[in-house]
């Protein structure tokens, strides 16, 4: 590459007197090069040709600073580029030096044996039908006025009025058809009574209770459309399910067997269309197994507070 005209270096510079050159040696230069002076016959020194070769010298100097500035341009941006590749080559930064990593015991594995803890769980709740299905866990106070408190009872919208109770040892006395012997038989040992009314709507409602959740539910599979709970009367309620046709229901919860009577007081019969009498049936069927379920409830909710 070219930095410019002129000759080479070792030409004559009139300020350095160890660089002159006899006229010999000048004449024996190319043609082609440009002389150091203008051929005058007093050798005074061509200030031309002198200003020519120190311009020459500065854009040499010129172009070899500016190729310079260049190259160091290019240095800081390779530079730049490999900080900025080491910084984002790291996940962490970090203001010490590698003397300051954390050793490898230090560092957690990432196959670690995950801390183990044992199993807990909260135990069972109680089964309120647990303490309503056998005489050994149900200790309970029992009467119709526990069983089927207050003076009236509502369901939905209807109300009902409690009526006279009763209570027996002596099951098949206060049951008739079929259901004495089915009592009997699956010893039943105590017979609870209550009616409620609506309007001239009454339903009688009879708790037989076992000493087992079996013998239970064995009456009620033995009972059948003839098994039907005497009608119970007196203290303002009228006689009703004595010689008319009524309705009846048996079913059972734990170790108590619940039934019901429904009717018209007087001497009226049920029919299909007597639907305020099949919902008085139903209303106080409900009412029991509630009642019976409630108490298995507070059983268990105690037995549970004892710890």
């Amino acid at each position: 590459m070219s930095f410019g005209q002129g000759g080479p270096q070792s030409q004559w510079d009139p300020w350095t007197p160890q660089s002159q050159q006899s006229q010999s040696q000048q004449s024996q230069q190319p043609q082609s090069q440009q002389p150091w002076n203008s051929g005058s016959s007093d050798n005074s020194p061509d200030w031309a040709a002198l200003a020519e070769a120190s311009e020459a010298r500065a854009k040499r100097r010129r172009l070899f600073f500016i190729g310079g500035g260049a190259l160091a341009t290019v240095a800081i941006a390779g530079a730049v580029a490999v900080a900025v590749v080491s910084a984002n080559g790291s996940d962490q930064a970090s203001d010490g030096g590698s003397s300051q990593l954390p050793t490898t015991a230090e560092i957690p594995s990432a196959t670690a044996t995950e801390p183990s803890f044992a199993p807990t769980s909260a135990p069972p709740p109680l089964d309120p039908k647990d303490f309503v299905s056998s005489v050994k866990k149900d200790k309970a106070p029992l009467s119709p006025d526990l069983l089927f408190p207050g003076t009236q009872l509502t369901m939905g919208e209807t109300v009902y009025k409690k009526g006279p109770t009763a209570d027996t040892r002596t099951c098949g006395s206060a049951v008739q058809g079929t259901l004495p012997k089915v009592l009997d038989a699956n010893k039943c040992t105590r017979l609870i009574r209550v009616t409620y009314t609506n309007g001239d709507t009454a339903v009688t409602v009879g708790v037989a209770v076992f000493d087992t959740e079996a013998q239970a539910a064995k009456a009620k599979k033995d009972a059948d459309k003839k098994s039907i709970v005497r009608s119970l009367s007196g203290g303002g309620v009228k006689s009703f399910c004595t010689g008319a046709v009524c309705r009846s229901t048996t079913n059972s919860y734990g170790r108590y067997a619940y039934f019901t009577v429904a009717g018209f007081t007087g001497a009226k019969d049920v029919t299909e269309k007597s639907t305020g009498v099949f919902r008085a049936g139903d209303d106080l069927a409900e009412f029991a197994f509630r009642q019976i379920r409630r108490r298995g409830e507070a059983q268990a909710s105690a037995a549970a507070e004892a710890g």
